[in-house]
Order: structure tokens, then sequence, then C-alpha cells
């Protein structure tokens, strides 16, 4: 488990099924800048409740919980890309949950976790070029563009330009990592 003030990372279980089908799944706007598609009605939620699990067993992925109330308000996850460099490989939220620094929180345990954990020296951060508030945030916490690359969105066949993003070790541009 990974932890922030106001959120915890962890693992999911069955019983997430709901509050992540009500807060995430089925919003349209949490699949917006992402690779999945939205989930319309609760068999589908259980069914990708238990495939979350099943994956979640073989990667570092997790759930996103609220402190305050134990309730999954989306995910995010981690993967080594080479010898001490990781990169996020999605962070979400339901967008009842967006702009309350709640995103800040995540990435920046990520990277810690990373750091320390993992002992990353490098951590990459993608984002899509229509993605004003991930952009920013990456901007704020010293990350630096390394590159964009088009991409075809399997959903409905639309390019879009991914940015890339470095952090490189603290020594070098930021005290967060």
């Amino acid at each position: 488990m990974l932890e922030t003030k106001d959120l915890f990372l962890d693992k999911a279980k069955f019983s997430d099924w709901e509050p992540m089908y009500r807060n995430v799944w089925s919003q349209p706007e949490s699949a917006r800048y992402m690779e999945w598609n939205v989930t319309t009605n609760e068999g589908d939620a259980k069914i990708r409740i238990q495939k979350t699990i099943d994956f979640q067993k073989t990667h570092d992925t997790y759930l996103v919980y609220k402190k305050s109330t134990g309730e999954a308000i989306g995910f995010a996850g981690v993967e080594q890309l080479a010898f001490r460099t990781y990169q996020e490989t999605g962070i979400c939220l339901g967008s009842e949950f967006v702009g309350q620094g709640y995103g800040r929180q995540v990435l920046l345990c990520l990277i810690r976790y990373c750091k320390e954990e993992l002992g990353a020296q490098e951590f990459i951060y993608s984002t899509r070029n229509c993605n004003r508030a991930s952009i920013g945030l990456a901007l704020s916490l010293g990350f630096r563009l390394i590159g964009t690359e088009e991409k075809q969105d399997k959903r409905d066949d639309q390019s879009y330009i991914l940015q890339k993003y470095t952090l490189p070790d603290s020594h070098h541009t930021s005290p967060y990592i």
C-alpha cells in the first residue's frame, strides 16, 4: 500500500466494483484521455473489477482510495522501462475528484515509490497534448518534454499526439524524485 496526505493506493478487492463503476468507469469524462471504454452496466463492472484484480497480481498498479471514506476514486500504476527508468501507466480519477490536488498527490506518491523502493533515477510521464491539466501538473513538478508521438485512439480511430516528459534524478532538476 502507498499513502499520501488524503489518499492511499492499494490493490483492488471485489467490493470496489461499485465505487469504481459509479466514480470512474461509467464516467465519459474519466475515459476522455485514457485508452479504455466506458462501462455501461453493473454486470460489466463486476467483470471489470475481477479483471483488474487479476491484472494487479502481476503488475505494479493500484486503485486510488480517498482516506476519509475508504472509497475507490481512481487508479494509477507504474512500470519499468529500462534500468532505473520507470513510467506511470496511467493516472485516472473520477471527474468528481479532479481539481482537488489528488492527481498531484498520486503522481508524487508514484515518483517517491519508484525512487525509494525501486531505485529509479528517471521517471517518465505521458499525456495527450490536449490534456491541459495533465501538462500543467507535469510542468509544475519540474518535468521537461522529451518527445512526442502520433498515436491512434483504438476507440474511435482518431489521431492524437502523446507527449512524453522526464523527471531525472533529484540532483539534476527536481526535488520531487
